[in-house]
């Protein structure tokens, strides 16, 4: 490949960077933040605080009385003319207890409907590791448990899926490759997926990605590319691209996916459905293929914001490095049981970046922003300031130096002696790439992030939130040879990323909400 060749190679990293808006020797006279840091925080009203050290099923247990009333009968709708709705997790507990369904009954239907995904032409399947039995014997125990009135939490019967670079024992974790399992063995569950585990959940096998998490289409050419269940002929995003699939499409309530550069949140909003990106330390990375860095987490994706919420609830807990080195406060949740906890969302301000809203594919996106906005002042009565947010060419820099040099530190022994011959273009364009970066080029990006480090907690002085538009454009339709042969497109790439990477450079915690759609 052109790419990794010595002398024309360097020339084609040149022009890339150059696309890239890559940084070119620059002074910074800023100390480096080699991870997020964060001044100490006041603690807000009308929240729930978790420990990190309990049980994940009590902090589930708390999440849920943090949660309004929830009429979940109106959800057992027999009539087949009835609108498509999705079933939260408060629904799916509702209908095992009052017998209604059982978790064993709700997995043939599940296994059905991923037996007729499998089937399609061309592939694009949600689940790349799966095995039907497996999924069974836990949905078999979670029905004895409700049939003996001793479920775990209300996670207990609830399908996860879980995105292929998280490891989840028995399935191997291939990071959308073909052959990566032979060098990454998993013995275990990572500490997110045992969490999830001690609270009863059916995880129901390893979801498609992008290869390795190094695009963000959602573009796999080794297992076929997973649709857009809104459009087909459209990507859903990524790199969780399966995991945002698999909820969007109403198979599972929730799925984990991991965000370094928006991978949570950009697949999340292509298809519709919540994805939360949690604070940098948050969440425990063990047990990823990726399990060190400063700007990835892994997070939820889920049909509803309440979802989310009893996810994070049960995933939390920051590892014992983490908490000696960040010193966390600790995590909290609102309590929106309480009329004073929505009479407090008054107090709400957002930050809004104008020339975001203006910075869109199309004014059918910046309209539904808007209208939420608007939505927000008249009904709950939050206000919305204009605010500037410098040097963002900057920090898509020191984003991309950031990332590309933690992985590649990591992918390094994988890859090398000619083993990166086994990659796709795609990702072998990315690591030629990363691999143009020098040591100063990481300093740089460091002495960057305490830049804009400072920058954004001026912002958070007078805001309590910024809003973005999550992406540019929504899902982009997908090229019938990127298929067969993958695909390197930096505009979309630029437009898919362009308002999210501050959540990963500054470690924030981001969310994505669905709040509409275009005419297409």
């Amino acid at each position: 490949m052109l790419a990794e060749t010595p002398i024309i190679g360097s020339m084609i990293m040149i022009f890339l960077k150059k696309m890239n808006r890559g940084a070119e020797n620059t002074v910074i006279p800023e100390a480096p933040m080699f991870v997020p840091e964060f001044p100490p925080q006041e603690s807000e009203p009308d929240v729930v605080c978790l420990e990190e050290d309990g049980k994940p099923e009590e902090r589930v247990e708390l999440a849920l009385q943090c949660l309004p009333d929830n009429n979940a009968g109106s959800i057992w709708i027999t009539d087949p003319a009835a609108p498509f709705r999705y079933w939260k997790i408060r629904d799916y507990a509702y209908a095992y207890r009052s017998k209604l369904t059982a978790p064993s009954q709700a997995t043939e239907n599940f296994i059905s409907a991923i037996e007729e995904s499998n089937n399609q032409n061309p592939l694009a399947p949600l689940l790349i590791s799966y095995d039907p039995d497996e999924v069974r014997r836990q949905a078999a125990a979670s029905t004895q448990r409700f049939e003996e009135g001793s479920e775990l939490s209300i996670l207990d019967g609830i399908f996860i899926a879980v995105k292929d670079d998280i490891d989840c024992y028995p399935y191997p974790s291939k990071g959308g490759r073909t052959w990566f399992h032979e060098i990454h063995e998993v013995k275990k569950d990572a500490v997110c997926i045992s969490r999830l585990r001690n609270c009863g959940a059916v995880l129901v096998g390893k979801t498609n990605m992008h290869e390795l998490g190094l695009g963000i289409t959602g573009n796999n050419t080794n297992f076929g590319t997973t649709r857009n269940p809104h459009a087909p002929d459209r990507y859903t995003g990524g790199s969780s691209s399966g995991s945002a699939a698999i909820v969007s499409s109403g198979l599972c309530s929730a799925a984990l996916g991991t965000d370094g550069g928006g991978s949570v949140r950009i697949p999340s909003s292509l298809c519709g459905v919540v994805g939360l990106k949690t604070t940098y330390g948050r969440t425990d990375m063990k047990g990823l293929i990726f399990h060190y860095g400063t700007v990835a987490i892994v997070g939820p994706i889920t049909a509803t914001v309440e979802d989310a919420i009893l996810m994070y609830a049960a995933i939390l807990g920051s590892s014992p490095a983490e908490r000696i080195s960040l010193k966390p406060g600790l995590p909290c949740l609102p309590n929106l049981s309480s009329s004073e906890s929505w009479c407090s969302l008054g107090s709400l301000c957002f930050g809004k970046y104008t020339e975001w809203f203006n910075d869109v594919s199309s004014t059918e996106i910046s309209e539904k922003c808007e209208d939420v906005l608007n939505q927000l002042s008249e009904k709950h009565g939050c206000k919305t300031i204009e605010i500037v947010i410098p040097e963002l060419h900057e920090m898509h820099n020191a984003h991309i130096v950031s990332i590309g040099s933690e992985v590649l530190s990591q992918l390094n022994p994988y890859v090398e002696d000619g083993k990166s011959a086994r990659l796709t273009n795609d990702t072998r364009i990315n690591l030629a790439l990363f691999r143009s970066f020098t040591a100063s080029d990481y300093v740089v990006a460091q002495c960057l992030r305490q830049r804009l480090m400072y920058y954004h907690m001026e912002i958070f002085k007078k805001v309590d939130v910024i809003v973005t538009p999550t992406t540019v454009m929504t899902a982009p339709i997908i090229s019938p040879t990127a298929l067969t042969v993958g695909e390197t497109n930096m505009p979309i790439t630029e437009n898919l990323m362009r308002f999210v990477l501050a959540g990963n450079l500054l470690g924030f915690p981001a969310i994505s909400v669905p709040v509409g759609y275009d005419k297409q």
